[in-house]
């Protein structure tokens, strides 16, 4: 190796570190404000000690507030990812005219008109419909801000199974709820557990949603977590850090949970 790729190199593996120390500051923020007993926005090594989380755990809004959102992600996820199943399913077997228009004109019309966007007319329905201050009219929002992605994802996964497995199955008599259930779901896991894991990681840190259509109703915790400030107005930043640390906790460790039962290598329908 001459001496300038040397050079090249060595400043290549510089600047690598650089950027990595710089994206791994807020996550070392993270891991010692909450134990910090003076957390300040700098990192550093803190002054241990629980008394963050003991303010946390006498907080009225801070531990139900998680529970909400666990119920928003779960009932979500368990929304998105069964109709999102049923109509990828169908829009890759059926042969209907138009088919990949209105889904690439779903899929367009969902990243154009944001949640930002069109939250005064959603606002509108839910209150004709009476599901403002409810936790179902969260959900249902979220599940259709969601479905057009999960189906345009799913969809690909259902085009990659070979339809010698459904023949095979039909053969013996199998009725398509049979067939999907027990022929295709199997073979797609992999694809519903990226759909169940992006839907949660979506919702979880949503806040313009749940801010906006819960008035009386307990919030979630992306929405909780603006409410902690000091006396004087400031935040309290040994409070959101140690919650901060706690919200963090289920979105991780499904990560790794998913990660280590599926690896993330996803090829199509089938997982190579």
């Amino acid at each position: 190796m001459s001496p300038k790729e040397l050079v090249g190199r060595v400043g290549l593996y510089v600047l690598i570190s650089l950027i990595t120390v710089f994206m791994a500051l807020p996550v070392l923020w993270l891991l010692f404000a909450p134990f910090d007993a003076s957390p300040t926005l700098s990192t550093s090594l803190p002054d241990w000690t629980g008394r963050n989380f003991g303010e946390l755990l006498r907080n009225p809004d801070a531990l139900p507030s998680i529970g909400i959102s666990l119920v928003h992600a779960l009932g979500t996820m368990a929304l998105v990812t069964s109709f999102g199943a049923l109509a990828a399913y169908a829009l890759s077997r059926v042969k209907i005219p138009g088919r990949d228009g209105l889904l690439y004109a779903l899929l367009l019309l969902s990243s154009i008109i944001t949640g930002t966007a069109a939250m005064v007319p959603i606002f509108t329905l839910m209150t004709q419909i009476g599901l403002v201050d409810t936790q179902l009219g969260v959900v249902l929002v979220l599940t259709g801000g969601m479905l057009p992605t999960a189906i345009f994802i799913l969809k690909d996964f259902m085009d990659g199974i070979p339809r010698s497995y459904e023949e095979s199955a039909r053969v013996f008599g199998a009725s398509p709820l049979q067939i999907l259930r027990d022929v295709v779901l199997p073979v797609v896991r992999p694809g519903l557990a990226t759909i169940a894991v992006w839907t949660v990681v979506q919702v979880w840190g949503n806040f313009l949603t749940p801010f906006i259509l819960l008035r009386q109703a307990e919030r979630p915790a992306a929405v909780v977590v603006y409410t902690f400030y000091t006396e004087g107005g400031q935040a309290d930043l040994g409070l959101i850090s140690a919650f901060s640390l706690l919200y963090s906790i289920p979105v991780v460790a499904m990560y790794v949970f998913v990660n280590r039962r599926y690896g993330f290598r996803f090829h199509g329908g089938i997982k190579r």
